[in-house]
């Protein structure tokens, strides 16, 4: 599992007070650079194959700016070519919001998805979450000790 811990800035505040809906993208876009380099070590553009085929976002609580936010990252599942992976996003020890994202291997020049290298897999497997998601805060914290 990777864990980003995100400041929220004024900017991402909505004029109802709490984080905007548009954040969570870039949140988790954010918690995901630790599988990002799985695949590509140095993050260099020019070497980039990945690309997501899915994101959804699911809203249980507000977030507010002042407060930093825990973003965990896990991933649920693994096929030949894609990952899935699930988000958690929690703020004063509470679940906010929980989102998924669909990553796929993929070859930029052909246009077709490959598969995960064995080496790639391997270092993935560490990173698998196979109870159930989400979980509160308390919860993940004695599981991943």
């Amino acid at each position: 599992m990777f864990t980003e811990i995100i400041q929220p800035r004024f900017l991402e505040t909505d004029a109802l007070g709490h984080i905007n809906n548009n954040t969570y993208g870039v949140w988790f876009e954010a918690a995901r650079d630790p599988f990002f380099r799985l695949f590509i070590p140095d993050l260099d553009a020019k070497k980039w194959n990945l690309v997501i085929a899915h994101s959804s976002c699911d809203f249980l609580k507000e977030v507010f700016y002042g407060k930093e936010v825990i973003v965990k990252t896990a991933i649920q599942k693994m096929g030949n070519s894609s990952v899935d992976l699930v988000h958690a996003v929690y703020q004063n020890g509470k679940l906010c919001t929980i989102g998924k994202g669909v990553m796929i291997h993929f070859n930029h020049e052909t246009k077709k998805s490959m598969p995960i290298p064995d080496s790639i897999r391997y270092e993935l497997n560490k990173h698998l979450f196979t109870k159930s998601w989400p979980l509160t805060l308390e919860e993940l914290e004695i599981i991943t000790q």
